[in-house]
């Protein structure tokens, strides 16, 4: 089988993809850095010449899980020996070496700032050495990435603008594996958004472990995430634009006003909090207080007031009280969250908060069953109030029902129709008729 590549062989590629939506992004240029190596991607590892895990840190015993993954690869790599297996993303910047060390079968280790190496590293393994490179570049990945091929696209696409945190919040790893905020000049990212567009893309997400901390090189000066969004809104064929995650000490005027008055912003904003108690909060190096959280949510609902908002929660922070977790629940009240995350507190070696007296397993157990269930009310009622009103559907994809199109409202809902003449791309106005356990259904106006 040929690539193509005039005279190359294609081999297959097979990308496991664990965590953020900046990890899919991550992902897919990954798949195009090593397409000029002759790769193409296979769905199953059964068959791949390549298999990479592109890994994240943040969720609980990430690294062992990735170990556990490679252990099922034994089988494969014993059977074929010629198979190179690499790891990628967070976990691999974390864990380096060591990863090569416990798995030996491992041949290119390779952090989120340096994929763009992996042509040569992947040469590298390919002549029986072993490739490891977690540095922080100095040249920018992008400039280095060969350009997307102008193949078509699904509506809807990833575009990181943003990367690397500076808050260092007591128990994120993410300054330590990503790096310092560094932000993609405007032109570039309008030239890669207008290639999205170009191949069938009608909704971009900007992403950025900090996106409203965004400050992209424009011109002589600098574009702030508001100044960037009303830049993208003037390219002809994209009708939506949204932005995750971001950080409430950055949710400025300029980006708050463009809520209210971008029609092409979406009203759904994910904007983390983790708790409701100001001693956590500042034990967590937030940077903020819950009254200020509050006071920047009435602010988006003045400007924007049918706007659905998500949050990240943790419980279980070291030193938290039960106290303290009323004053999240309080917070949860206030608030009223359309969609919202919340996990148990975990230790991340390297973290400050790793060091700190943990509080007990099964005290965290009863404190995440009951924000859970507090806040899948709240998902529930933001739910069921949409029947009855209308919405606009960008539809994706078939549903699994004959004749039925699934899409998403503007508000991030799934919404199911039987539209069996809708094509994928188009956004059509839909009534909802139907609230389902985690999604809508409704028929076209």
């Amino acid at each position: 089988m040929r690539s193509g590549i005039p005279g190359a062989v294609t081999k297959k590629l097979f990308i496991k993809t664990y965590g953020c939506q900046m990890n899919v992004y991550d992902s897919e240029r990954m798949a195009e850095a090593l397409g000029g190596q002759g790769y193409v991607e296979t769905t199953t590892p059964d068959d791949a010449d390549m298999i990479l895990l592109n890994t994240c840190h943040i969720r609980e015993k990430a690294a062992e899980k990735v170990y556990s993954e490679l252990g099922r690869y034994k089988g494969l790599k014993a059977a074929k020996p010629d198979l190179k297996i690499g790891v990628a993303g967070c976990v691999a910047q974390a864990e380096g070496a060591e990863i090569m060390r416990r798995q030996p079968m491992v041949d290119l280790v390779v952090g989120p700032q340096s994929y763009h190496r992996l042509p040569e590293l992947e040469a590298k393994a390919g002549q029986g050495g072993k490739a490891l490179d977690t540095d922080f570049p100095a040249e920018d990945k992008f400039d280095h990435l060969a350009r997307r091929p102008k193949a078509a696209r699904g509506p809807t696409a990833f575009l990181t603008v943003q990367e690397g945190c500076d808050k260092f919040c007591a128990f994120c790893v993410v300054p330590y594996t990503r790096g310092a905020e560094v932000s993609r000049p405007v032109d570039r990212v309008l030239g890669e958004a207008r290639d999205l567009v170009e191949r069938g893309v009608r909704e971009i997400t900007l992403l950025g472990q900090n996106v409203n901390a965004y400050h992209g090189a424009d011109g002589d000066g600098e574009a702030g995430l508001a100044d960037l969004i009303w830049k993208l809104a003037e390219i002809d064929g994209l009708a939506r634009i949204r932005f995750t995650t971001s950080h409430p000490n950055d949710m400025g005027d300029a980006l708050i006003e463009a809520h209210g008055s971008c029609d092409k912003l979406m009203p759904y904003l994910h904007l983390p909090v983790q708790a409701g108690s100001d001693k956590v909060l500042k034990a967590m190096n937030r940077k903020h207080t819950a009254e200020e959280y509050l006071r920047v949510i009435e602010r988006l609902r003045a400007a924007r007031p049918d706007i659905l908002l998500s949050g990240d929660f943790i419980v279980g922070f070291p030193g938290e009280t039960e106290a303290d977790f009323q004053a999240t629940l309080a917070l949860v009240e206030a608030v009223g969250y359309g969609q919202a995350y919340s996990f148990k507190y975990s230790t991340r070696p390297g973290t400050p908060a790793a060091e700190r007296a943990q509080v007990d397993e099964a005290e965290k157990d009863d404190r995440l069953q009951r924000l859970q269930a507090l806040l899948t009310r709240q998902q529930r009622a933001a739910q069921d109030a949409m029947v009855g009103r209308e919405v606009s559907v960008l539809f994706e994809k078939p549903g699994r029902i004959a004749g039925q199109m699934g899409g998403k409202s503007e508000y991030l809902h799934a919404v199911h129709v039987h539209a069996p003449d809708v094509a994928r791309g188009e956004i059509r106005r839909v009534k909802i008729t139907e609230s389902a356990a985690n999604s809508l259904c409704g028929t076209l106006a």
